[in-house]
């Protein structure tokens, strides 16, 4: 570790992607006032996966040490459970000067949200376009095809 590295301590992550990164913005967040950005990382999904195995690997060794981590239970929401008694701020608070941006690409799009499952339906298969080849393995004719 570098000589002077300063720790910063967050109760809250946003994390974001972009197709070809993770991005983890961690923060502090206090009633009353905004939450601030106190670092942003940026992993390839490959090192975002193996950092996910290994936090699962030490939060098991943490919990066989010092007992099991309990979560708050009654809503399928974490984050209104653990954040319900934050107020916004009172009308006149000053805002944020510098609000954190979002890495460009970051906007969510509706091909990044999962079918719902009151949808009650999985999602239907594209459609071919016209001009489409039909796979060649198929043993079946094309749609159409006499």
């Amino acid at each position: 570790m570098p000589d002077g590295l300063q720790s910063k301590y967050s109760n809250m992550a946003r994390i974001s992607h972009t197709p070809s990164e993770i991005v983890f913005d961690f923060a502090t967040m206090l009633p009353g006032v905004h939450p601030e950005v106190v670092s942003r990382v940026l992993m390839s999904p490959l090192a975002a996966k193996m950092f996910l195995q290994a936090l699962g690997e030490n939060i098991n060794r943490y919990e066989a040490t010092f007992g099991p981590i309990k979560l708050p239970v009654g809503t399928s929401d974490l984050a209104s459970t653990l954040f319900r008694n934050v107020q916004p701020p009172a009308p006149g608070d000053k805002p944020d000067k510098n609000p954190p941006e979002s890495p460009p690409g970051d906007e969510p799009t509706d091909d990044d949200q999962p079918p719902s499952p009151e949808d009650g339906e999985p999602p239907s298969p594209p459609q071919p376009q016209e001009g489409d080849k039909p796979p060649e393995d198929s043993d079946e004719p094309p749609e159409g095809a006499a």
